[in-house]
């Protein structure tokens, strides 16, 4: 079977990956939150979530849920307003809002995490 890679195709495979990203995230997310009872094993937490690598990871997770959320907006526009001739201009508009809005979050956290000013 021949697939033809073209946007729809792209966005299908992004949002499931950001989708299993997202749901491998959850429980970690959980474990952080559940420490915050135990001050000592909280400060163990903290330690390890404020390492560098931790931080670009919390950046990769900003931009996973903005690709997943505006994606899931792309599909229920196309289901709802049936444009699948135009679901490509749709996906690059909703793209380019994405990416306005991850260079804005991101620049704000690496000024904050990273302490540049």
């Amino acid at each position: 079977m021949h697939y033809r890679w073209k946007t729809g195709m792209w966005a299908w495979i992004l949002h499931r990956a950001s989708g299993i990203g997202l749901a491998i995230y959850l429980p970690m997310h959980i474990y952080v939150v559940s420490s915050l009872h135990d001050p000592a094993k909280f400060d163990k937490v903290m330690a390890f979530v404020n390492q560098p690598l931790f931080k670009l990871a919390e950046i990769a997770l900003l931009g996973a849920v903005i690709y997943h959320g505006l994606n899931g907006v792309r599909v229920l526009i196309i289901d709802w307003f049936g444009g699948t001739r135009v679901h490509a201009r749709v996906f690059w508009s909703l793209m380019i809002i994405g990416l306005v809005i991850f260079t804005a979050g991101a620049y704000a956290f690496i000024q904050h995490a990273f302490g540049a000013h």
